[in-house]
């Protein structure tokens, strides 16, 4: 039998290891956080003028794909002040599972001066920024001195968005904000770029956002009818130029235009050539999931504005409503945000469209969006003519070969012609002579047979009975093009 006090005499025995033990365990952490340095909250009070624990804080949530844009606009605000520093938080790994008011406090651990992190971040397709990731600025702002910490987004630790905490008093921290706010829009690097958004929200550039390189499509390389490049350009660039007037004298500058024809008929080309002649333009790109940022790309576009938002293919959420927050088609979430822009906004919201008429139902419910719809359809004779010679890159095919392609591939698109030229180089390779007349044949032959026709179809041709070799072309043809 167990004696009941030899119990209670060991459990007392273990509680007063474990205090010890409690004990020892804090004072080593408080060795190991301070070492021989300096304590954070001790320097943070010091530069601040009383314990900074009686200093209010106030946080800006700062959307990953801007922080470059407010790390821009508090170094400009520091570099008022000449003597301004920064000050790093020490303590390894535990310091990015703590709160700026677990720092001040310093009630679960004292953490020490240490390095101040810095994040490289993307500011262009191939152009970077050195930020502060975590740590402090010191400078004076309005004569008084404020401590401003800076945190960008980590998933890792649990910070999925960055942060600015500005210890300041109220009224003097949320002034220091407005003015870093105006600073990060006036002077954003995302201003007169081509960007678009990721799905996932944290993209390999720049924290959900992709600098994308701005095209380079000059006015010959696009082949439209005649006069469809003018209305659209003015469309476009022309509102752009003459903004001031318009707003003199009351009119919107807010526009929509709408492309509309066949997969493959040069939508997305000329879509380029417009960003390529509207440098001073910030351009956002949305495709398939990524018209769910559509509101976000919206308030983007009115703040660094003139801009371009290009909405591609906008027929494949005319009726999806799995992508929408609200249940609702994506698209009216799209004219919603269209809807929410000032008038006065030089914005212009370019949709592409393969089916028309299932997005024209959409537009027929909330009309007044779109103020301009062009129709880019498939390439007539003297069209092709044009893209034969655009795609062939100098290959010095005969007139004669080059005529007969442009006949024989009647109801074909521009993406057909760029194909046929691609595979006449490949033949030739493969035969290891230069580009010819044979070959030009050959690659029209195998592109127009019945094995081809999964080919054609993605493509842009929806037509299953082509031209072939031996077969005229004639009234009785007739071609369905999707």
């Amino acid at each position: 039998m167990t004696d009941t006090g030899d119990l209670t005499s060991d459990g007392n025995d273990l509680k007063a290891f474990l205090a010890s033990f409690r004990t020892l365990a804090e004072a080593a952490q408080q060795s190991v956080d301070l070492g021989d340095g300096t304590r954070f909250t001790e320097a943070l009070s010091e530069y601040l003028g009383r314990p900074a624990r009686e200093v209010a804080v106030v946080t800006e949530t700062v959307r990953n794909h801007r922080f470059a844009d407010w790390d821009i606009a508090l170094e400009m605000l520091a570099d008022r002040d000449p003597e301004s520093s920064e000050l790093g938080i020490g303590g390894g790994d535990m310091r990015y599972h703590q709160t700026l008011a677990d720092f001040v406090s310093g009630v679960h651990h004292t953490f020490p001066v240490g390095q101040v992190d810095y994040v490289s971040v993307a500011t262009g397709p191939d152009t970077r920024r050195r930020t502060i990731g975590f740590g402090m600025r010191l400078f004076h702002f309005e004569g008084s001195p404020v401590a401003v910490f800076q945190r960008s987004g980590n998933p890792r630790y649990g910070q999925e968005h960055a942060t600015v905490e500005v210890m300041a008093s109220e009224d003097l921290a949320s002034a220091l904000l407005d003015e870093a706010r105006r600073l990060a829009t006036e002077h954003s690097v995302l201003r007169g770029k081509v960007i678009s958004f990721e799905s996932t929200g944290y993209g390999p550039e720049s924290e959900g956002v992709t600098f994308q390189p701005r095209p380079d499509v000059t006015a010959d390389q696009v082949i439209l009818p005649e006069g469809s490049m003018g209305r659209i350009a003015a469309h476009v660039r022309g509102i752009a130029e003459h903004a001031e007037v318009l707003r003199r004298y009351g009119q919107h500058l807010k526009r929509g235009l709408l492309l509309y024809g066949p997969p493959g008929t040069g939508k997305t080309h000329t879509v380029r050539h417009l960003i390529s002649t509207s440098p001073d333009h910030t351009v956002v790109v949305l495709a398939g999931e990524s018209l769910a940022y559509v509101s976000l790309a919206a308030n983007l576009a009115r703040a660094l504005q003139p801009a371009i938002v290009v909405l591609e293919d906008c027929d494949l959420v005319a009726e999806d409503r799995g992508m929408s927050p609200t249940g609702r088609p994506l698209l009216f979430e799209v004219l919603d945000a269209m809807d929410g822009l000032d008038a006065d906004a030089d914005v212009t919201f370019l949709l592409t469209t393969n089916r028309v008429e299932t997005l024209e139902r959409a537009l027929v419910q909330r009309p007044g969006r779109v103020d301009l719809a062009v129709e880019v359809p498939l390439p007539d004779l003297e069209g092709r003519r044009l893209l034969l010679d655009l795609y062939r890159a100098g290959v010095s095919y005969g007139t004669d070969a080059l005529e007969d392609c442009a006949v024989r591939s009647e109801g074909m698109t521009a993406s057909f012609m760029k194909e046929l030229m691609r595979r006449a180089v490949l033949l030739a390779a493969i035969d290891g002579v230069e580009p010819d007349d044979e070959r030009l044949r050959s690659a029209l032959n195998g592109l127009l047979s019945h094995q081809e026709e999964l080919t054609r179809a993605m493509l842009g041709s929806g037509s299953a009975d082509v031209p072939g070799p031996d077969r005229p072309i004639g009234d009785e043809w007739e071609h369905s093009f999707g």
